[in-house]
């Protein structure tokens, strides 16, 4: 498998020269364009990795399916439906138009801005710091790795940058869809994006959504397999912002995409990938990231279809 990766990572490196970094965030531009690594952990727990996978970097997005899960968690399926949809909006991930009549929950879902900021509030807890934590040790234990914390210097800039983001808050809070404090909950919000991984995080968290809630290895389960399928459902239809019916074809698994360059992958009963190269695309991407996951897709016959 390592020989594998370091094939394929090669052959993918130069796609790393066509994307852009994420520069709506000052902190994020500061990313190395020319970064790319991946970390496999296989169903029977084999750890494999090539490139530039050890280099930390912040989850962003990708803490959209652990902020569903939490709410899963918390509140059962059919509250959370009742808060927000499952049908993918094909628009981009912090637009503003989410439907083109008055706005509900069935206009928005967990994997773009707005379902995931009202997934924030369906946490539980008596504050948003206690929230937070939550999903923060929810995150760590997903990840197999209890020193996971936040960038503050990321935060401080997502925070400090987050007008798009309080527009959608404000837009759901005239709409009925969020009732508590905008700043509290987008508080929790940006503190999620700014939660700091690596690729071996993202492959462990992809690993137990392919093991059906279940740890790799030690098999301890850590949520029922239902949430799972819900979440992996929603990763397959919409994980990937409004490329996700490209990326199905030409990758054909569960996935979620984050603009800091990350991408955690689920291959259903086989294992989890995590990629990192911050290069992105149109849609906010990664560019070399998805080439590198459709050869290795391709090579290995991953495609769910």
């Amino acid at each position: 498998m390592e020989e594998l990766l370091e094939r394929l990572l090669e052959e993918c490196l130069h796609f790393t020269t066509q994307g852009r970094v994420a520069d709506y965030i000052p902190e994020l531009a500061k990313a190395n364009p020319d970064a790319l690594g991946i970390y496999v952990i296989g169903s029977e727990g084999k750890h494999s990795w090539a490139g530039d996978c050890h280099q930390p970097f912040t989850i962003q997005s990708v803490v959209k399916p652990i902020l569903l899960l939490q709410a899963l968690l918390d509140n059962g399926v059919e509250l959370v439906q009742s808060r927000v949809g499952v049908e993918a909006t094909g628009k981009p991930f912090d637009a503003i138009n989410a439907g083109d009549q008055s706005l509900d929950s069935g206009h928005i879902n967990p994997m773009v801005n707005m379902g995931a900021i009202v997934m924030c509030t369906l946490i539980r807890g008596a504050t948003y710091e206690e929230r937070f934590q939550r999903l923060l040790e929810l995150t760590r234990k997903l990840a197999g790795d209890e020193s996971i914390g936040v960038d503050e210097a990321v935060y401080r800039s997502e925070k400090s940058h987050g007008s798009k983001n309080r527009a959608l808050a404000y837009l759901l809070k005239s709409y009925g869809l969020l009732e508590d404090d905008v700043e509290e909950v987008l508080d929790c919000y940006f503190r999620a994006c700014s939660i700091q991984v690596d690729c071996r995080a993202l492959a462990h968290i992809g690993a137990v959504l392919s093991n059906r809630g279940r740890l790799p290895v030690s098999n301890q389960r850590i949520f029922p397999s239902a949430l799972a399928r819900y979440v992996n459902a929603i990763l397959m239809t919409c994980g990937m912002y409004d490329g996700s019916g490209e990326f199905a074809m030409r990758v054909g698994v569960p996935a979620k995409s984050g603009v800091g360059g990350g991408i955690m992958a689920v291959v259903p009963t086989r294992m989890g990938i995590g990629i990192y190269s911050p290069a992105l695309d149109s849609k906010g991407n990664s560019m070399a990231g998805i080439h590198l996951l459709e050869r290795l897709s391709k090579e290995l016959y991953l495609s769910i279809f």
